[in-house]
């Protein structure tokens, strides 16, 4: 009988599941989308009541694309985003909505935070604060909504009160506690001090387990209505940026990872966990291992926003079976020569995290004339985003050299985007086959069960490189020009951005 290991991601626009075989190899997945919530300028949200269906409609998708009865599940793993609260009161139930890493609304509560507590934070959590934290986000809760606040009873994460509903267990990874800037990371438990900061108990904080800890086992209920055998043993996880660097052997130190999806991120893996000047430090899901990690807010969802406002016309025909829109946009920016003809694009959609720290910012296409097409403002939108990313990388580059980088997310896909990132980073890119969060996941789900020795052997037979990318040196030459003048021009424009904000 046929066995599989399953991967569950839950990202920021939907869940992905993948499954495999004991052998590692690639069996079939299966996608389904939820929506995010604006409620206000800079607010994003989402439904917690969304995210137990889409499990279910990716399962069942994934399982009629393979012809696999969801039965021969054997284990599974759970990932998601971090930084993503789920409230929940006395009885279980969730309270509000889920407010997302993306949201900018607790700005004043950040300020604060700076001004009164900054060497604690850093000192404690390895973390500089932002309004993507869930501290910040509670100090805005108890303030804003009391009434909310008031009937905390448990907090959990998104892969957590999924877990939950699989298991009907309580508890969250190190990586989605470090994500809430109330993780001691010297001590690897909450912060007595910092939760004080809250007002709440520490009672509230769920317990904390190892990514290849048994979070439980599905119940009766969950395998009712997912079509999977009662008792299957549910892996802890981790966050979707450590799993996806899993499932192309991110495990060691020196490795790196970029990481193109809704947002962007580059992670260097490294044996020690400390501060590092404005850099967020997890610790990953091999033992002993840390990641470093730096992000832009805004990278594939720049492109996904030109692509739904400007691409109407050409979404509409290829859902009626025509090309693929993203794909005629890369066709239409390779036309352009690198530099995009001295148009700019400053990527800051929902404010920035590193290297500005700044949810004032916003986006912006400078210096475009007449002559400008499309394809320019596509180009733009590309370079944009990776000189962004490499604003994130310079300072990481302390840890050593790194000559190689390991492309993950939607933007691997696009060979346009994988050049402009060997180009403007002057590094060698490698792109995997397949290396998405919720195939980490079937990979750790497989270690923790023992169908893999190690954490090597579930990379050995998993990964797969599909192609390299080395620098093209005139491109080279020609982004060390262009780059200098994109940081200057938030140098003088960070004014006038602020300028714009309406509290």
């Amino acid at each position: 009988m046929a066995e599989y290991l399953m991967g569950v991601d839950l990202g920021t626009g939907g869940c992905k599941i993948t499954l495999i075989d004991t052998r590692g190899r690639f069996v079939c997945d299966g996608y389904a989308e939820y929506p995010s919530h604006h409620p206000h300028v800079g607010w994003v949200e989402q439904s917690p009541k969304d995210w137990f269906p889409a499990v279910s409609k990716a399962l069942h998708r994934a399982a009629e694309a393979g012809g696999v009865d969801p039965r021969d599940i054997i284990g599974l793993s759970v990932d998601a985003s971090a930084h993503n609260m789920v409230l929940l009161g006395r009885g279980g139930e969730v309270l509000r909505d889920t407010i997302m890493w993306q949201d900018q609304r607790a700005r004043q509560e950040v300020a604060f935070l700076r001004e009164n507590h900054l060497r604690l934070i850093e000192d404690t959590t390895f973390a500089t604060p932002s309004a993507t934290w869930s501290l910040p986000q509670l100090l805005w809760l108890r303030t804003h909504e009391p009434h909310i606040f008031e009937k905390i009873d448990r907090i959990l994460f998104i892969d957590d009160y999924v877990r939950f509903q699989l298991t009907g267990n309580i508890s969250t990874t190190h990586i989605q506690a470090q994500g809430s800037l109330l993780f001691d990371n010297v001590h690897m438990r909450w912060s007595p001090e910092l939760i004080a900061l809250t007002g709440l108990s520490a009672d509230v904080f769920p317990p904390v387990k190892r990514a290849t800890d048994i979070a439980g086992h599905v119940t009766a209920q969950a395998a009712q209505l997912l079509g999977l055998r009662e008792g299957v043993p549910v892996v802890m996880g981790a966050s979707d940026t450590a799993m996806e660097s899993y499932s192309v052997g991110g495990l060691k130190p020196g490795d790196c990872v970029l990481k193109m999806a809704t947002a962007g991120g580059i992670s260097v893996f490294r044996n020690v966990g400390e501060r590092f000047e404005d850099t967020f430090a997890y610790s990953h899901v091999v033992d002993g291992v840390w990641y470093y990690a730096r992000g832009t807010v805004s990278a594939a969802q720049a492109l996904r926003w030109y692509r739904d406002t400007f691409c109407k016309a050409e979404l509409a025909r290829e859902q009626n079976g025509g090309p693929n829109t993203y794909q005629l946009l890369d066709r239409e920016a390779e036309a352009v020569s690198p530099g995009a003809d001295g148009l700019f694009f400053h990527p800051y959609m929902s404010g920035e995290r590193a290297p500005y720290w700044d949810p004032k910012l916003r986006a912006s296409f400078t210096g475009f004339s007449s002559m400008h097409t499309r394809g320019h403002f596509n180009r733009a939108i590309l370079e944009g985003v990776t000189f962004s990313l490499r604003q994130c990388f310079e300072i990481m580059e302390r840890f050593g050299t790194v000559e190689r980088i390991s492309f993950v997310g939607g933007g691997a896909k696009s060979p346009l985007w994988r050049g402009i990132l060997a180009d403007v980073f002057n590094r060698t890119i490698v792109k995997y086959r397949r290396d998405d969060s919720s195939l980490g996941a079937a990979m750790l789900a497989g270690v923790a069960l023992g169908v893999f020795s190690s954490h090597e052997e579930a990379v050995k037979k998993t990964a797969q490189v599909d192609c390299v990318t080395e620098p093209n040196p005139e491109n080279v030459e020609k982004y060390e020009k262009c780059y200098p003048i994109y940081v200057e021009i938030h140098d003088d424009l960070v004014n006038t951005y602020h300028k714009y904000e309406n509290d």
